[in-house]
């Protein structure tokens, strides 16, 4: 039997492959693993059987015979764990490449997700013009520690892996913004990243149920 991955029925980001099922595409891709897609509504996503997979009604999840899980991160190092595409099997490369990959969302991406939440939903907020600064401030500081780190270097350690996937796709998230902009070395590697054939696959993949959904409708996205 092939995995089954859960997604959004409709794309919340406009086909722009920022959903959390985007990662877990990108990683399946890369192992060589062939997958299924159960696509979901914001309203069956508060279902039972849903809540029985993910207990916080989000996406993906992922299920493989007895293997269930949900959170993106540990889905995409399952995946990764006999892939070597995505993992090295010495044990000190290794643990390096699974450390990347916590970084990408526990150090990196909380900052990135802080602005942009404020971006979204507080505009409005009485202290929002005052708070902003220092939210972007943050991320400035980890992009300029996360570019002092890669340098001139392809990816994060000696070849592409599960930590390049994550960190790429964390950084994905501040497509347009000045911020990543502001490193040209961080905006070359997402740029690395994207130009993989398992990206394009994946990405392909979660834009094509935003045209499905979205067909024949005035606001599609031309892009």
């Amino acid at each position: 039997m092939r995995p089954t991955i859960t997604a959004f029925a409709t794309s919340p980001d406009r086909g722009r492959g920022l959903a959390r099922d985007m990662p877990v595409r990108w990683a399946l891709e890369e192992a060589g693993i062939a997958y299924d897609v159960r696509l979901l509504s914001f309203a069956e996503m508060k279902e039972p059987a849903h809540l029985a997979l993910q207990p916080f009604a989000q996406i993906p999840t992922f299920e493989d015979g007895d293997v269930v899980l949900f959170e993106t991160c540990a889905i995409v190092l399952h995946v990764a764990d006999p892939s070597d595409a995505l993992l090295p099997r010495g044990p000190a490369a290794r643990a390096r490449a699974i450390s990347w990959t916590s970084a990408a969302v526990g150090t990196i991406e909380p900052p990135i997700v802080e602005r942009e939440t404020m971006l979204l939903l507080e505009r409005d907020a009485p202290w929002f013009a005052d708070r902003l600064p220092r939210a972007e401030e943050r991320v400035t500081r980890r992009l300029a520690q996360l570019s002092a780190r890669l340098g001139e270097r392809d990816w994060l350690e000696d070849g592409f892996g599960c930590g390049d996937l994550m960190m790429v796709s964390v950084l994905r998230r501040l497509g347009g913004s000045d911020l990543l902009a502001t490193f040209p070395n961080l905006v070359a590697y997402v740029a690395r990243g994207e130009a993989r054939p398992a990206f394009a696959r994946a990405f392909a993949a979660q834009r094509a149920v935003f045209e499905r959904t979205n067909e024949g409708s005035p606001s599609r996205s031309s892009s």
